[in-house]
């Protein structure tokens, strides 16, 4: 009978033989291969929504650059605002240094979040042919399938783990990076970060079901709302099943994660509201 999994796979895929100019030596990671193909699958999933609904492809093009942008540099600068923030008080010229210094390996996804919102503002500043909430509707699909790639990726590098369960389905993580943390044991816990990525994916099918009923004449908001209240909702359960990521969340009664969940949440109802009583269809 299965009693748990045994989880023993390295971060790396494969790595370059020395041999070879240049590239000699660079590991090809799990995670980098992730994220890139976030990009590649969220750009797909905008592309084709964009084209059943007449618009360009330049259009997905230019949202595309705005929205990495948005995500990485948002998701940097919130890790160290979120989670890092003592050292902020301790040590600003470190806190700022370390901010932008590689190897980039800490990124939040409410950090994600606010660079994303951020980002899309600026867009729709710019190009004023789409409303705000036609570009977030469009593009949370493709966050949501992002999402789904990242956290496969903190699976493959043994990271965000879970607690202690006794489940048949729970990992034991071997991966010798997990082994620096201090609240690490050799004990079987929950796949939290599976947990999520499944989700997202399930979360994805079910905007795209609600868009494809009316494609662009889904009333705005409705997309973002539901996906803003389902995702963070998850996530506020899942983190009851996650360790914390830094030492002073363990004194709080709702770690970080939790408390940025809370007010997303909030904003989701609040669009959902919004879409509605206006009941305004994309154009």
């Amino acid at each position: 009978m299965l009693t748990y999994i045994d989880w023993h796979t390295s971060p790396d895929i494969f790595t370059f033989p020395e041999s070879i100019p240049l590239i000699g030596g660079f590991p090809i990671r799990w995670y980098g291969l992730m994220f890139a193909s976030a990009f590649l699958l969220g750009y797909q999933v905008v592309s084709y929504m964009f084209k059943k609904e007449g618009r360009s492809l330049e259009e997905a093009d230019q949202l595309l650059l705005y929205t990495m942008i948005g995500t990485v540099v948002g998701a940097r600068v919130g890790h160290y605002f979120f989670y890092e923030y003592p050292l902020l008080f301790a040590d600003p010229v470190k806190f700022f240094i370390s901010m932008i210094k590689p190897p980039y390996a800490g990124l939040a996804s409410h950090g994600a979040g606010i660079g994303l919102f951020t980002a899309f503002y600026l867009y729709v500043k710019k190009y004023k042919n789409v409303s705000y909430l036609y570009v977030t509707d469009h593009i949370v699909p493709a966050v949501a399938i992002g999402g789904a790639c990242i956290r496969f990726g903190n699976l493959m590098n043994s990271e965000i783990l879970g607690k202690p369960s006794n489940l048949p389905w729970a990992f034991k993580f071997y991966n010798d990076s997990s082994l620096g943390h201090d609240y690490m044991e050799l004990v079987p816990r929950h796949p939290a970060q599976l947990y999520e990525s499944l989700s997202c994916i399930a979360l994805f099918l079910i905007i795209m079901v609600i868009w494809n009923k009316k494609k662009q004449y889904t009333q705005e908001g409705l997309l973002t709302g539901v996906f803003m209240v389902i995702l963070f909702t998850l996530r506020f359960l899942y983190e009851f099943l996650k360790e914390n990521q830094s030492s002073f969340e363990n004194g709080m009664s709702l770690n970080m994660g939790q408390v940025l969940s809370i007010p997303a949440v909030i904003f989701g109802l609040i669009v959902i509201v919004y879409s509605f009583k206006n009941k305004k269809v994309h154009e």
